[in-house]
């Protein structure tokens, strides 16, 4: 099981401190122009680095180069407000499902499965399509944050990429992929999709907590 923070150093926010919960790290962040914050997993390690300057622990990462046109970007601050997607999958395949939230709030946007014979990079390319297209039919132009590389790559290329083989207990699944490509291939977009930093904010709101 992952290891997880307990701790999280706000350097720049509506109250500057120590403090041991996403959630009061979130609420001293949010709106806040050029906050700076980030998780420790114990409580002496962010205290001593409180009193030094968040330069020497958060440095902004460089967009990649791969694709102009949907570049992967990870910020160092979260952008609010957003939406972030997480899928979960029982057994590889299995049981499927995936969401997407307000990330502030983490109030559920939509939530799609349990869908059979499935794997979690399926989930999380089809949590992002549905992120984009319900912002399309809003007109919402909210960065979307995911943590697979693998789904931002699928998006990329307007096709999942998936290993996965038909069958009778996935069909419906398939079907969705289908769509969701078909989708990719004819709309555009203006959303960011950022790529959530595990280690620097803490578990992605999105996720369903089964790990």
């Amino acid at each position: 099981m992952k290891k997880k923070y307990k701790y999280y150093v706000i350097w720049r926010g509506t109250q500057p401190g120590v403090v041991d919960s996403w959630e009061e790290c979130l609420e001293r962040v949010k709106g806040f122009q050029g906050a700076f914050y980030k998780g420790f997993y114990d409580e002496e390690s962010a205290r001593e680095a409180f009193a030094q300057s968040p330069e020497k622990y958060i440095k902004p990462s460089e967009p990649s180069r791969e694709d102009e046109d949907h570049k992967e970007i990870v910020s160092s601050e979260i952008i609010l407000p957003s939406i972030c997607v997480d899928a979960a999958c029982s057994g590889n395949p299995g049981l499927l499902e995936y969401q997407g939230v307000d990330t502030a709030s983490r109030r559920q946007l939509f939530h799609q499965g349990p869908f059979k014979d499935g794997t979690n990079n399926i989930g999380e390319f089809l949590a992002i399509v549905h992120a984009l297209a319900m912002c399309k039919k809003k007109g919402l132009n909210l960065p979307i944050y995911s943590d697979s590389r693998n789904a931002m790559q699928w998006i990329k290329n307007r096709k999942a990429k998936t290993k996965l083989t038909e069958n009778e207990n996935n069909k419906y699944l398939f079907e969705l992929i289908i769509r969701a490509e078909n989708w990719l291939q004819n709309n555009e977009w203006d959303n960011q999709i950022l790529k959530w930093d595990t280690e620097q904010w803490g578990e992605n709101p999105a996720d369903f907590g089964r790990k």
